[in-house]
Parts: C-alpha cells; structure tokens; sequence
C-alpha cells in the first residue's frame, strides 16, 4: 500500500481548514468579535502546518492509487480532518472535551446535525458560523469522493455507472485539480444561489448564510434553537422549499453539463425522486389536509433529502411515515445518504420480473431502469441488496449500543439509529428533537461517531477494504 501517497492526499484535504481558519479570523475582525481570535490563530497554524509537511514532505511520490487506497485515504480524511475542524470548539472557553468537540466536529462534517450545544443564542457568532461551516466542508469532500474515487466502477456499490457515465478522467490519479476545481465551482454556485434564495426571501444575512451553508450539504446545524425561528413567512417557506429541491438534485447534472462530450440523457434519478416526493406528499395531503400543502411538501422533501429541519411541529402521528420517507431519501450522488430510492426500485422491479418469468417464462421482459437505455443486471442486484442487508445489521448493532449504554427507549434508540446511519438531524418529524446529546456517556457518543461515519461512506467500503487486507 502506498502509505506516502495516501499522506500526500490526506495534507491537500487539509488545507481547506487552514482557508476556513483564515475566514474565520476575518469575521471575528469583521464583527469585532475577539474573544476567541487566539484559537482560530492556533488553528491557522496547527492546520497549516500539518497539511504542509505532508504535502511538501511527499509531494515526489507516486500519486497513483488503486481503489482500495483510495478508500483507505476516504476513512483517513472522515477520521483526521474532524479532529482538525474540533481546535475552536476544544479551545474555546465552553468547556468542550475533546470527546464533545470531536463529536460536534463529525456530527458536521458528516452532515448529520446531531449537536451537544442546547441552547446556540449562548454562543458566540463566529464559532456558529465555523459550526456551520464544517457541514459546507464536508459536504464538498463528499461529492469529490463520490466523483472522483467512486466513478470507479470496480466495486459499483455506489451505482454511480447506474445514474450517468462520469468523465474516466477524473481519477484520483488523472487529472486531480481540474476535476476538484470544476467541482468546487458548481458547488460554490449552489451555495451562493441558496443564500441569495434565503436572504431575497426576507432572512438576514447571518441566519441565511448558516442556513445555506447547512441545506448545500444537507447537514442539521441551525444559528438558532428552532427552524421556525428563522422561517416566519409564507414567502420564506417558499424560499426553503427551493432550495430543499436544489439540495435534492443529482450533482452530476450540473458537473455534467461542464463536460461537453458528454450526453446529458441518463438523469432520469431525478424524475424518479420528483414522482416520488409528489406521490408521498399527495398521500399525506389526502389523509391531512388541515397541515396546509407548504408544511406537508416541506416535510417530504426535508425527509426525503435526507436534511430532517422541519417548521411544522404538528406531525405527532407521522413519525415512522418521515422515518421510511429519510429510509429511501437522498439523491444517489447529491451530498446526502441513504438507502435511496432507486436501490428500491431496482430492487422491487428484480423481484417483480422473476415473478413475472414465473407466470408467462417465454415472454420478453423490460429490464430498462425506469425510462433509461441501461438494464438491470445481476450485479446491481447483488450490490443492492448487500447495502440493504448492511444496513439493517448496522441498524440493530447501533440500536443495541444505543439501549444498552445510552439509557434510551428501544423506539428512541431504534429512531435515533436510522437517523444516525442516515446522516439526517433529530428533528421535530421524528419526535427526537428533546434528545440532549451532552448527557451521553462516551461510549454512546462514540459509537455514534462511528456510524455517522459508517452511514456517510457506508459499511460496504470498509468490508471491501478488510477483504483486501486479509488477502493481501
């Protein structure tokens, strides 16, 4: 294994915190707000620092790495950039541990949202703003992970060949910084597009900077205790339900359109998640129709991108319904998680095409995924099904460590496990928004951690790389 490569990746994704330090020293200028400007200096240097004499120390080495060692340096990165990201909160004078900053800083950048801080008016506006900043992070290295690395179509449990043929180029090893770029730029765009949405909408700048910074990566931080504080018109919940679509919509879309050789006629995921936010929010609709149509749409698109920030707290009965809906959420390649809808339809269409050849075996059979020119072949079906199987085994170990050491229900633990697993805030649609993380014990805390980082990458990729070392 290419141990010094992997270290010459691992300081490049470290010197965005260095940049995310610098900003936050020029918005603690900017607000004249310099009770914790030290950390953010100490944070400068340690990141700066550590990420150059890595990159400085193996920047001569062979940069080409196979895919187990590219899923060796995505582990890396969710395991060391955090604990990078937690210096201001370990440093800062509100007596985080650093089990607590560690756990806040992952809860970020997996996009999850699950945090340690109860009441956020208490804490000072640039460390809510570096809060936010750490899902807008992880968010990016997400999708340059699934872009770059899981375009290997080796081990195609991501079904990245599934949703749109990606540009071969864009190997770890091909081409990097072109690729990131181009990547980066969509990804700023999006983020710049939802802040002008939320602040056109009547927001002020502070609450829509952090609220777009946490909708772009489909994380759960909020500058504020309660979604409803911040969305208080019609007219902003309008704003909201916009850019949840946005949030929703396969990255490749817009990386696609850069790429010119490329036809842009396989995006038929986005149809599928549009008929199906449309489907489940007409059933909800129908059966409560007092909610009012903005509250129910919101919720199912929240649910389904896999974001879980809800302003309507009136959804008592509707817990598991929200739960199935997160179960099946997420655009495959957007920047949330999941079991996703299309594993689903695969998955349902396999089964009702053996039916099928059971009933009329001599007939030709539409094996099309959905409206596309692709077909659905063994492997898909396989590589579905073992994520669906990994799932629920992970599901019932969280559930158990949850029960067993968290001192919680077994519906809470079981709630709080899917949630956890996919990387989606305990919010109000699931009636776990009273859950006070700080008083976990460091073994609940830390098997969370585990798999909020397990649900992001999903288990299958650290089996792939156990299967490797034990051959090897």
């Amino acid at each position: 294994m290419k141990i010094k490569s992997i270290f010459y990746y691992l300081g490049l994704s470290i010197f965005p915190i260095t940049f995310l330090a610098f900003f936050s020293l020029i918005y603690s200028s900017y607000f004249q707000f310099f009770i914790h400007f030290e950390d953010y200096i100490i944070t400068l240097f340690v990141t700066g620092s550590l990420a150059s004499l890595l990159y400085y120390s193996f920047k001569n080495e062979n940069k080409e790495l196979d895919f187990y060692e590219q899923l060796v340096l995505i582990f890396l990165i969710y395991l060391l950039v955090p604990l990078l990201l937690a210096l201001p909160y370990y440093l800062s004078n509100y007596n985080f541990s650093i089990i607590n900053s560690y756990f806040e800083s992952i809860s970020g950048f997996t996009g999850t949202g699950f945090s340690l801080i109860a009441n956020v008016k208490n804490f000072d506006p640039i460390l809510l703003i570096w809060r936010s900043s750490t899902q807008w992070l992880g968010g990016l290295y997400f999708i340059c992970a699934v872009i770059i690395i899981f375009s290997n179509f080796k081990l195609d449990y991501k079904l990245t060949n599934i949703i749109y043929n990606p540009d071969r180029s864009s190997q770890i090893n091909k081409n990097f910084n072109p690729v990131f770029f181009k990547i980066l730029s969509i990804y700023l765009f999006l983020s710049v597009l939802i802040f002008l949405i939320l602040n056109i909408s009547g927001l002020r700048v502070f609450d829509a900077f952090n609220l777009a910074m946490t909708l772009i990566s489909a994380g759960g931080f909020l500058p504020t205790g309660n979604l409803g504080n911040i969305i208080k018109s019609p007219v902003q919940q309008i704003a909201l339900i916009i850019c949840f679509a946005l949030v929703i919509k396969n990255i490749y879309f817009l990386y696609g359109l850069t790429i010119k050789k490329e036809k842009l006629k396989n995006f038929y995921e986005d149809i599928l998640i549009a008929i199906t936010v449309l489907f489940f929010a007409v059933i909800l609709l129908f059966f409560y129709q007092n909610v009012g149509i903005l509250n129910i749409i919101e919720a199912v698109l929240s649910s389904i991108s896999n974001i879980g920030l809800s302003t309507n707290p009136t959804f008592d009965e509707l817990y598991l319904y929200f739960l199935f809906l997160t179960l099946i959420g997420g655009s495959i390649l957007s920047s949330s998680s999941g079991l996703k809808v299309l594993r689903f339809y695969i998955l349902l269409k396999a089964t009702l095409i053996e039916i099928f050849r059971l009933v009329k075996p001599n007939n030709i059979i539409n094996l099309n995924i959905f409206i596309s020119e692709k077909k659905i072949n063994n492997d898909l079906i396989k590589n579905s099904f073992l994520v669906f199987i990994l799932f629920f085994f992970s599901l019932f170990i969280l559930s158990s460590l949850l029960v067993a050491t968290g001192n919680l229900a077994f519906e809470d633990s079981f709630k709080l496990s899917i949630l956890t697993i996919t990387n989606t805030v305990n919010s109000n649609l699931y009636g776990l928004d009273q859950i006070n993380f700080f008083n976990f014990n460091e073994i609940t805390k830390f098997s969370l951690i585990i798999f909020m980082i397990i649900g992001k990458i999903e288990l299958i990729s650290f089996l792939v790389i156990l299967r490797k070392f034990f051959k090897s």
